[in-house]
């Protein structure tokens, strides 16, 4: 028996996913026509499409005189490795966790790397470590916004103006969507597949000049992977910040991020992608405010995630219950959305928490936030009646 009304109208996009994510509006598969494709990247008119991604990416985030951009392999994932591996152990490192993929930085500089001197901080899902007693003598890396736990940084405040080690900075689900302070920043890394809902594989790899001084100075003790090479004889390879990409990219994908670009710049670049997932974060935390089944993952609102926003079950029925029985919980209700058409890829992160997370970029539209929050509460009303029926 049904519990409660289904709603009249469904998203006009129902994909909500944190990645990959939603395409631009408008998007379609005719705007990659001109794609550079069955050439060599390598040629004249290929570096140029690369130069020009980079060149653009520059401008429309504002980055400051001397900080390079390039395209390396492996997605955000790929770039971050790589600043770890050719720019860590100079100095002590202290990695900031909150979430699974600050967590995944703790592992590998731990674990991987075995770094002498190294501080783990970290703190449970919901909140931040305490950035008041960040150590900036320190190399320091942290995630702007913790992708799968919904919590950020509420700007970069905290971190030292006249710090002596350098800030590296995941920013895969914060840049295109939250301000970044750049003189805080040394290095920054995202993928195109994030705020911009470009296709995987590619990462970017941003550099400070203080970056660069380190790896003109400084050769790690370990061995490098040919993919994660910057340098050469000491010196910084100054093609792959000018679009000679280490390995051969998607030329396909390149077009794509270009497209996303142009619709990035049509709308008033940086301030309009951020005032739109602010919007679209907006909806889902007013509905949030009053609804009694759901909650915040982040407990902090000045913490809150704009684009990846992670909820929490609060109705004691299923907050009661194992975690396992609350991940089938919240399996059933994403199963229920999928399949109404309503809602895709809405389950949290396998390696948080029981939770809902639900992608609010730019390229989403708020009317579709609009319409998915009655979908939410409807399959919980099923979802739970289901529930009940069972015990």
């Amino acid at each position: 028996m049904t519990t409660a009304s289904k709603p009249a109208a469904r998203p006009a996009n129902p994909r909500f996913s944190s990645g990959p994510c939603a395409k631009r509006p408008g998007w379609s598969l005719q705007k990659l026509e001109n794609a550079f494709l069955g050439r060599s990247h390598r040629a004249k008119e290929g570096k140029a499409r690369l130069k020009l991604a980079i060149d653009r990416t520059k401008a429309l985030l504002g980055l400051p005189p001397g900080y390079l951009c390039g395209i390396v392999p492996a997605s955000d994932t790929g770039a971050f490795e790589m600043a770890m591996w050719t720019m860590l152990g100079a100095r002590g490192v202290e990695a900031l966790a909150w979430e699974s993929f600050g967590k995944g930085w703790v592992t590998d500089a731990a674990k991987q790397l075995k770094l002498k001197d190294f501080k783990a901080t970290e703190a449970e899902y919901g909140k931040l470590p305490d950035l008041s007693k960040v150590d900036f003598s320190r190399d320091v890396l942290f995630t702007w916004n913790g992708t799968t736990s919904g919590v950020r940084v509420p700007n970069g405040d905290w971190i030292a103006a006249d710090r002596a080690g350098l800030t590296f900075v995941d920013a895969t689900s914060a840049v295109f969507a939250q301000p970044i302070d750049w003189s805080k920043v040394d290095i920054l890394t995202y993928s195109w597949q994030k705020a911009l809902g470009g296709e995987a594989a590619h990462g970017m790899l941003i550099l400070s000049p203080r970056a660069v001084q380190r790896l003109e100075s400084y050769t790690p003790p370990w061995p490098l992977p040919k993919v994660f090479r910057l340098t050469k004889g000491g010196k910084l390879i100054a093609g792959v910040f000018e679009g000679e990409t280490i390995n051969t990219p998607s030329m396909l994908c390149l077009e794509d991020y270009l497209d996303t670009l142009d619709w990035a710049e049509s709308i008033g670049g940086v301030k309009a992608l951020i005032a739109r997932a602010d919007a679209n974060a907006k909806v889902l935390f007013d509905w949030v405010a009053r609804t009694p089944w759901i909650e915040n993952l982040a407990a902090d609102p000045a913490t809150r995630s704009n684009t990846s926003v992670c909820l929490k079950i609060a109705d004691p029925a299923v907050a009661k219950l194992p975690l396992d029985a609350q991940w089938a919980f919240v399996k059933q209700l994403e199963a229920l959305l999928a399949k109404e058409n309503a809602a895709f890829d809405i389950a949290g992160h396998r390696d948080g928490p029981p939770a809902l997370r639900i992608w609010c970029g730019s390229t989403v539209e708020k009317a579709d936030v609009e319409a998915l929050t009655p979908w939410l509460d409807w399959a919980f009303a099923e979802t739970k009646a289901g529930l009940a029926k069972a015990a």
